[in-house]
């Protein structure tokens, strides 16, 4: 990429945007759901399970203003980077507070960097989008989500291991995702990336299979140090995506751990490790 170039997508950084939402008890249940729990243990004024707000503020872009991929036109919000793949590459959450299920919430997001780097696979553009989120007693969870853009297909080869050797955990929890879990989760986050549904689309980008949601991903590792650790709230929250996942493969979600930090990893059915994250209770 030319520098001119980057320097124009820059013009994108300090770029706001605000938005009011509702934090719906039907979404929150619809999740639960989804992941196997029972809806009716929900209710308005319980506290928000963790990364549930992600079921908050969608974004309501008109059909006609999609582009091929199922994500909305750049040049709005987002910068206009010109290479058409995009992935959901990580992020990090500071918990000051709590929501809760059924309360007003507003959230300031801003455009806060734009950058250039060479990966593994080539060129990629790394655009950083911080959130606010709050209630009527403050900023409640500050957040920043990293968002990747490279340049075009790549062949994408899973090297295969003879047996899954998964390291020593604390606790851990087998999830085998297929068409049915990624349509609900595309539905509920209002989500049409094409890699999630449209198998001819999935090929035309380089993957062998319908690709599992990252967001999906880092919402089933929250939960699972939620639960193990009796419900406590989280304080903090980081997580990567280093592999795709796919449809076909069991997701191996295991936590360790290590002093006050949980740390958290999902390998898939070969022992790749797919996605890793790190969590910090109150």
């Amino acid at each position: 990429m030319e520098q001119t170039e980057l320097e124009k997508l820059c013009r994108w950084e300090g770029n706001k945007e605000v938005r009011e939402d509702i934090i719906s008890l039907a979404s929150v249940r619809a999740l639960a759901a989804t992941l196997n729990y029972k809806p009716d243990d929900y209710n308005e004024g319980k506290l928000l399970p963790p990364l549930y707000h992600w079921l908050s503020f969608l974004d309501l872009t008109r059909l006609d203003e999609l582009a091929d991929d199922g994500h909305a036109e750049k040049g709005g919000f987002m910068p206009p980077v010109p290479f058409p793949r995009r992935m959901f590459a990580g992020g990090r959450i500071q918990f000051s507070g709590d929501l809760q299920i059924g309360e007003k919430v507003s959230r300031i997001s801003t455009i806060k960097s734009v950058k250039h780097k060479k990966g593994r696979t080539g060129e990629i553009i790394f655009v950083t989008v911080s959130h606010q989120i709050s209630n009527k007693d403050g900023v409640q969870l500050k957040e920043e989500h990293d968002i990747a853009y490279l340049p075009g297909p790549q062949e994408m080869q899973l090297s295969q291991s003879e047996a899954l050797e998964l390291p020593e955990a604390d606790f851990s929890r087998s999830v085998k995702p297929d068409e049915r879990l990624l349509f609900r989760f595309s539905a509920l986050t209002f989500n049409t990336h094409r890699i999630h549904y449209d198998l001819p689309y999935v090929h035309s980008e380089g993957y062998p299979a319908l690709v599992v949601h990252g967001p999906l991903t880092a919402m089933l590792l929250a939960d699972l140090v939620w639960r193990e650790n009796d419900f406590s709230p989280l304080k903090q929250f980081s997580y990567r995506a280093k592999n795709a996942l796919y449809i076909g493969d069991t997701m191996h979600l295991i936590g360790k751990r290590v002093d006050e930090v949980i740390e958290l990893t999902a390998y898939n059915d070969h022992g790749i490790e797919c996605f890793s994250a790190k969590a910090l209770l109150r």
